[in-house]
């Protein structure tokens, strides 16, 4: 399995290093030809608004919702959330939105860095809970019918899964934990 970790602006190498350490091959995608050969991908945190830039600059836009289209299972923290969503609330005008999942968010809505936090998260059915790690996050302000939310803080979704995307507001490549990873590459998306 070729898992692909978006190389354009973040967090992408923490991401890297989490799948290395898991065995996993990471490659950094940056052109078409690379998003191509994955089987899975990972849009990491960042600054949203220069990703989505980037990835119309790398021709990467209409490459990548294709891929969502024919299911690619994809894994988005914090900015990656954003681009997966199908609405922004507080983005510039023209941000594209790839709408893996239904859902509508808005960008630092958990406020500044200064008011970054770790809590610990219940996720989906798992014993032990989750150190999320909240940076300049985003805040889930509703979901479709059709999300899974496997996460919440304070009654707002913070991971929520539609079909093979999963998607959540924290940073699980900053945590010590890495089941979030552990579980996406190790999911079978073809159900």
């Amino acid at each position: 399995m070729k898992v692909g970790v978006l190389a354009l602006q973040g967090a992408f190498s923490l991401h890297e290093q989490v799948l290395n350490r898991l065995g996993v091959a990471a490659v950094q995608v940056r052109t078409p030809e690379e998003l191509a050969e994955v089987d899975r991908l990972v849009i990491p945190g960042g600054e949203s608004t220069t990703i989505s830039k980037l990835l119309e600059a790398n021709h990467l836009g209409d490459p990548l919702a294709d891929r969502l289209d024919d299911g690619l299972p994809v894994l988005g923290t914090c900015a990656g959330l954003i681009l997966l969503a199908t609405a922004v609330m507080d983005g510039y005008e023209d941000q594209r939105c790839f709408g893996g999942v239904d859902m509508t968010v808005r960008r630092n809505g958990y406020g500044r860095q200064s008011d970054s936090f770790t809590v610990p998260l219940r996720i989906h059915e798992w014993e032990i809970p989750f150190p999320g790690v909240f940076i300049r996050a985003p805040v889930v302000e509703s979901v479709g019918e059709g999300v899974e939310v496997l996460a919440v803080l304070d009654r707002v979704p913070v991971m929520c899964r539609q079909n093979s995307v999963v998607v959540s507001s924290f940073h699980p490549e900053l945590a010590t934990d890495d089941r979030v990873h552990r579980w996406f590459i190790e999911q079978d998306w073809s159900t």
